[in-house]
């Protein structure tokens, strides 16, 4: 299942019945989990947890150091989960000491030419499409989807279920359940069609789209917004996960498209 043209430390942990194809180089202290493929001209760098059921294409590399003048090499990890797909020419850098590591969850497919920087956080069933680019510390959640071509700032988040259109640069956070999309990026409606596929209700789907009109419709400022949701609307996990998502903001969430196309201010 190992090829003799490729290189492997001797320290390395390599689960029984992983495959790797010629001239791949795997360093000290990795772990591959069981059922792996590791395609060739690979390069699994120092700190890298692989989980099970793998698929890293030609070109990858996991587990560089981080591209952050602050990293003083120290111990870091990069963290990836069962059942993820890592195109062509990925790169997943380690993370530093601020979190110490780079995660990547079960059962996302990270596409050709993306990089995930330093201490970023993608959560279960991403989707990452080619070129997309995350500077570090950047969280996405379960279940979001980054069109081709897009830049997330350091730093930003991605609530979970969001979708993203393609060549977008991110640059505030993206509450969850959302479509994200224009320029600048604004609030294009719920992501309806994707939480149908992951079976919430219409029941759901509507809840969600009267939060949100809420907040983007009824000219408040987020303040008042949050205020009225949490006095007015039914108590859910959806509300819960929204109103959460944007207290939390660090960078201020993306705001709605008005009409002259110019996206408007918050109070």
């Amino acid at each position: 299942m190992i090829h003799p043209h490729t290189y492997i430390h001797p320290n390395a942990k390599l689960a029984q019945n992983v495959k790797i194809d010629p001239f791949t180089v795997i360093h000290e202290d990795v772990e591959i989990g069981e059922g792996t493929w590791v395609g060739s001209n690979v390069t699994i760098m120092e700190g890298a947890r692989i989980g099970k059921n793998c698929r890293i294409f030609p070109g990858a590399v996991i587990a560089g150091i981080p591209q952050d003048l602050k990293f003083d090499g120290e111990k870091t990890y990069v963290e990836i989960g069962d059942n993820t797909t890592i195109r062509e020419f990925v790169t997943v850098n380690r993370g530093t000491k601020v979190r110490g590591k780079t995660t990547v969850g079960d059962n996302c497919l990270i596409q050709a030419y993306c990089h995930v920087a330093h201490d970023c956080s993608v959560g279960n069933h991403c989707i990452m499409s080619n070129n997309t680019q995350l500077a570090g510390h950047v969280v996405l959640g379960d279940w979001a989807i980054i069109g081709g071509v897009s830049a997330v700032h350091q730093f930003v988040r991605v609530g979970s279920h969001a979708f993203i259109g393609g060549g977008s640069l991110v640059g505030k956070d993206v509450p969850p359940y959302i479509k994200a999309m224009r320029n600048p990026l604004s609030y294009s409606g719920v992501n309806s069609v994707g939480l149908k596929r992951r079976g919430f209700s219409l029941q759901q789907i509507n809840h969600i789209l009267d939060i949100y009109r809420i907040i983007y419709n009824k000219g408040m400022n987020i303040s008042q917004a949050l205020e009225f949701i949490e006095e007015e609307m039914p108590a859910s996990d959806e509300r819960d996960d929204i109103v959460t998502f944007i207290r939390e903001s660090g960078r201020g969430i993306i705001k709605r498209y008005s009409a002259n196309g110019v996206a408007e201010e918050e109070d």
